[in-house]
């Protein structure tokens, strides 16, 4: 029988205990994850339905005015065949058909660039939904690989800002906590809000990210320099 005073059984133990505490601090972060997700997902939502909502009420007084321009023309048509057919037309009548026909024109150039200005609107929203799928997927698919390998935990603060915390930067303090804060503003770009410790290549990286959206490379990158900064720290 093995002695407690061994010391493979007091490795043995020590490492078993870490794995158990491993295990349950994985489980709690992807708990921790999972509703910082689907907090993100119902803001999404909220702000697509917000989108789409304005869009249709838009849509509607635009078609109320092309239903009113219409009737206006045909209105216009018949006064102006009624009109041609006097054989003794007053100059300031010919004058007012002029005016009517130049207002047509105007109002059918305005047809023309309310129609480009709809299909853009179009085009933006889809654009969008598709930029805000996308990103929700990446940030879904890096959530694992990080809070398991780089000792990232991810929280959701103040609304639409989220928390990355990192940890076992500093081999002497493995708990020290490397932060920085990020939100994803109205236009969808990615945004670093603070960062603590400061870096001073969080600004280049914040607009590679924006360049890239490539966010598992800049999670990356962003561990590195805290890495090099905890370094340079102990060197100094």
């Amino acid at each position: 029988m093995a002695s407690i005073k061994d010391p493979d059984v007091v490795e043995q133990f020590s490492s078993k205990l870490e794995e158990i505490r491993t295990k349950l601090l994985i489980q709690a972060m992807g708990e921790m994850m999972n509703e910082a997700t689907s907090q993100f997902c119902q803001g999404h939502k909220q702000y697509m339905k917000s989108v789409l909502d304005t869009c249709s009420k838009k849509c509607k007084e635009d078609e109320t005015m092309f239903e009113t321009i219409e009737a206006y023309m045909e209105d216009l048509k018949v006064k102006s065949s009624v009109m041609k057919e006097k054989h003794t037309e007053r100059p300031e009548i010919v004058e007012e058909i002029e005016d009517k026909e130049r207002h047509k024109e105007f109002i059918m150039q305005k047809i023309e660039k309310l129609k480009v200005d709809q299909a853009k609107s179009r085009e933006l929203i889809h654009l969008q939904n598709k930029a805000n799928k996308d990103r929700l997927k990446n940030l879904n698919k890096i959530k694992e690989i990080f809070q398991e390998r780089l000792s990232l935990e991810i929280r959701k603060i103040q609304g639409e800002k989220l928390q990355f915390i990192f940890r076992n930067i500093n081999h002497k303090n493995p708990e020290s906590a490397y932060t920085f804060l990020l939100r994803i503003n109205e236009e969808g770009v990615y945004q670093i809000v603070s960062c603590d410790p400061p870096l001073v290549q969080m600004e280049h990286l914040e607009r590679r990210l924006q360049e890239t959206n490539n966010f598992s490379a800049f999670l990356a990158n962003a561990r590195k320099a805290f890495v090099a900064l905890c370094r340079a720290t102990k060197t100094a």
